[in-house]
């Protein structure tokens, strides 16, 4: 089992990776790190989601071509990525969907979220490397994948061993982000102030 502090510093290390060696991704890797996104939970556990591996090369830079902008400078990374995974958004089961409508929350694009981010996480424990792409031409990357109509394409995800280097990760620091109890803490000291 890995220890706490392994497992943050795992997530310390993962990083967008836009740059990647050819080498081919082993078969076992690629499979644990669907295997991570299967078992990712989801409302109702609804599993909304379906991932096609994209690894046959002339495919995968078809793919990559509907990431990148000619105007903007976008994904053009893409095709250096041994395989791409995209992630179709399928329909969510009737309990998942009653709670959708009644909450007015998209459940389903929270599971897929979920699902991808534990993929990217085995893939740093297996040092390999990823990025979500969501900027694509979803109605190009449909038919070349041959999903049906009715379905949207909510991410591809490049996989490979990642060539660049480890980047300082830069977030918003701990105390701007983390609330405890109540969202404005300066409102909650003034009532107890007030009932005191």
């Amino acid at each position: 089992m890995v220890s706490p502090q392994d497992f943050l510093e795992m997530i310390k290390s993962r990083q967008s990776d836009r740059r990647y060696e050819s080498t081919p991704v082993e078969k076992e890797k690629l499979d644990r790190c669907l295997e991570a996104a299967r078992l990712a939970p989801s409302a109702c556990n609804s599993q909304p989601w379906t991932f096609i591996v994209v690894d046959r090369p002339e495919l995968k830079n078809a793919v990559a071509d509907t990431t990148a902008n000619k105007m903007l400078p976008l994904n053009h990374f893409t095709k250096q990525a041994p395989v791409h995974v995209a992630i179709v958004m399928e329909s969510p089961n009737i309990t998942s969907k009653f709670g959708e409508v009644i909450r007015d929350k998209k459940y389903t694009l929270m599971d897929v979220g979920i699902a991808a981010s534990q993929f990217c996480l085995q893939a740093e424990a297996e040092n390999l490397g990823t990025c979500m792409i969501g900027w694509f031409n979803e109605k190009k990357v449909k038919e070349l994948l041959s999903v049906p109509a009715g379905k949207r394409v909510m991410l591809i995800i490049t996989l490979g061993y990642p060539a660049g280097k480890k980047r300082k990760k830069i977030r918003k620091e701990f105390g701007r982000v983390v609330r405890h109890n109540y969202y404005n803490n300066e409102y909650k000291d003034r009532q107890d102030t007030e009932k005191g």
